[in-house]
C-alpha cells in the first residue's frame, strides 16, 4: 500500500520511511514470554521506552496482558488498565507514536482516549465485538493479526490467513473503518505449528494481494528454537533472519524486542540493496 492523502498521518509517516519501520515492544506485564516482569514498574517501563526510542524505535507497542499462546493467564479489563494507567501518559509525552496491544475494546478505547495513536488487536477485530466500533469511532489505524484458537498442522496456513483477513476486512467495512487504516499481521507464533510459521514468513509476499501494509513480529518467537534450540533471550540471530526476509517479502513494519540490533540490520540490508 502506498500512503494517500487520506491515510492517517501517523501511518503515512511510517510508510514513507525509506527503511522498514521498527515497532519496539514494551510489556508492562509479569508474565510475557520473553521479558515478563522486567518493565512492569512504571519507572522501568518509561526508561525502557526512552531507551528504545534512542535505539531507533519509530513506534512503541505497549501491552499489559500477555497474549502468548501457551501458559498465559487472562486478566480483567480493570487489571489490564491498572497496569497501563501509571505509565501511559508519560510514554505518550515522549513524542513517538504509541500503539496499544490489547484484545479488549474497553481497554483500547481508554488508551486511545489517553493519546495512543494505533490499536493493535491480536484477534484481528474478530474476538471482541466492540473492537471495530472503537477503532472506527477514534479514527485510528489498527494492526489486525491472524490468530487461531487451535493449532492444526494439516491445514493450508496461507489459505487460512487469507480467509481470516478477508473476514476482518468485511468487519472493518461494516464498522466504517477505511481500508487505509488497516495493517495486516500474519501472526507469527500464534495458532500455528512451527512449520506453518516458516511458511507464513516464506510466503509473506502473497499478502500483497490485499494492497495493505504488513507488519511482522517474529522477535524471539518459539519457532526459532525448533530450528536452533534456544531460550527467548538467545534468539536474536533467528529474529533478525526472519525479519530481514520478511522485509524482502514486503513487510513495512517490524515488531521487535531488540530495537538497536533490528534497526541496524534493516538499515544495513537496505544500504546494500541500494547498490544492486
Amino acid at each position: 500500500m502506498i500512503a494517500t492523502a487520506t491515510t492517517p498521518p501517523v501511518l503515512a509517516a511510517l510508510l514513507a520511511r525509506p527503511v522498514a519501520a521498527v515497532m519496539g515492544i514494551l510489556n508492562v506485564t509479569p508474565d510475557s514470554f520473553s521479558d515478563g516482569g522486567n518493565f512492569n514498574a512504571p519507572e522501568r517501563a518509561l526508561a525502557h521506552a526512552r531507551a528504545m526510542i534512542a535505539a531507533g524505535a519509530d513506534i512503541i507497542d505497549i501491552g499489559a496482558e500477555s497474549t502468548r499462546p501457551y501458559g498465559s493467564q487472562p486478566i480483567s479489563a480493570d487489571e489490564e488498565w491498572q497496569r497501563l494507567a501509571p505509565v501511559l501518559a508519560d510514554i505518550v509525552a515522549l513524542g513517538v507514536p504509541l500503539s496499544i496491544d490489547s484484545m479488549k475494546a474497553s481497554v483500547t478505547a481508554r488508551a486511545l482516549a489517553a493519546g495512543v495513536a494505533i490499536a493493535n488487536d491480536v484477534w484481528g477485530l474478530q474476538r471482541d465485538p466492540d473492537m471495530a466500533r472503537v477503532v472506527a469511532e477514534h479514527g485510528v489505524p489498527v494492526v489486525v493479526m491472524h490468530n487461531r484458537d487451535d493449532v492444526d498442522p494439516t491445514i493450508d496456513i496461507m489459505a487460512d490467513i487469507v480467509a481470516f483477513f478477508a473476514r476482518t476486512l468485511e468487519i472493518a467495512a461494516k464498522a466504517g473503518i477505511p481500508e487505509n487504516r488497516l495493517i495486516l499481521d500474519p501472526g507469527i507464533g500464534f495458532g500455528k505449528a512451527p512449520e506453518q510459521n516458516l511458511i507464513a514468513l516464506a510466503r509473506g509476499d502473497e499478502l500483497a494481494r490485499f494492497g495493505l501494509p504488513v507488519l511482522v513480529g517474529a522477535s524471539r518467537k518459539k519457532f526459532i528454537s525448533t530450528i536452533v534450540p534456544s531460550e527467548p533471550q538467545q534468539r536474536l540471530g533467528g529474529s533478525l533472519a526472519a525479519h530481514l526476509l520478511a522485509v524482502q517479502r514486503g513487510a513495512k513494519i517490524i515488531r521487535a524486542h531488540d530495537v538497536a540490533e533490528t534497526s541496524q540490520a534493516l538499515r544495513v540490508a537496505a544500504a546494500i540493496e541500494d547498490f544492486r
